[in-house]
C-alpha cells in the first residue's frame, strides 16, 4: 500500500515536473520570437534610415534637376523625422519619390556620366533600396511567427507574453527604383 502511494506521487511530480517544463519551453520560445521581432525591427530602422540618406546624397549632389533633387529631397526628410503613426507613409512616398526621380528619360546614364561620384550615389542608392526590401520581409516575417505563437490556446490562458505588445506589420511600398 505504501509502495503504490510512493508510486502515485512519483508519477504527479513527474507529470507536473513535464508540464513545467513545457510550460517554460513555450515561454523562452515567445521571448526568443519577441527579441527577433525587436532585432528585425532594428535592422528595418537602419535600412530606412540608410535608404533615406542616401536619397538626400542624390538631392544634393547637384546630379538631378532641381525640381526632381526638391522632390527627392523633401521625401527623404519626411521619411527620416516622420513620428511612429506617420512613418509607413512617409517611407512609401520616398519609395514612389525614387521611382519618379528613376523613371526620367536616361536617369542613370546622366547621373553616372556626371563623373563626380554618380555612380557611387547611385550604387549605394539602388542597394539601400533593395536592403529596405529584404529587411521588411524579415521583419514582417517575425512578426507573423510572434502573432502566431501568441494565438496558441496556452499562451493565452497562461500569461505567457507578459506585458509585451502585440507587434505590428510594418507594410510599406518598398519597390526599388529600376536604377
Amino acid at each position: 500500500m505504501l509502495y503504490d502511494w510512493i508510486i502515485d506521487v512519483l508519477f504527479w511530480v513527474a507529470v507536473v515536473f513535464l508540464v513545467g517544463v513545457y510550460v517554460s519551453w513555450r515561454a523562452t520560445r515567445l521571448d526568443r520570437l519577441h527579441v527577433r521581432v525587436e532585432t528585425a525591427r532594428a535592422a528595418l530602422d537602419a535600412a530606412l534610415v540608410r535608404r533615406a540618406a542616401a536619397a538626400l546624397e542624390l538631392a544634393a549632389s547637384r546630379l538631378l534637376d532641381p525640381a526632381a533633387s526638391l522632390v527627392l529631397a523633401t521625401a527623404a526628410h519626411e521619411a527620416r523625422t516622420a513620428d511612429a503613426d506617420d512613418r509607413e507613409f512617409a517611407e512609401s512616398d520616398l519609395s514612389r519619390a525614387l521611382r519618379a526621380v528613376a523613371d526620367q528619360p536616361d536617369f542613370a546614364g546622366t547621373v553616372a556620366g556626371e563623373g563626380s561620384g554618380g555612380t557611387d550615389v547611385l550604387e549605394e542608392l539602388s542597394s539601400s533600396a533593395v536592403k529596405v526590401a529584404y529587411a521588411r520581409r524579415f521583419y514582417n516575417d517575425a512578426v507573423a511567427q510572434a502573432r502566431a505563437a501568441r494565438r496558441k490556446p496556452l499562451i493565452r490562458v497562461l500569461p505567457l507574453a507578459g506585458r509585451a505588445a502585440l507587434p505590428d506589420f510594418f507594410e510599406i511600398d518598398d519597390d526599388p527604383p529600376g536604377i
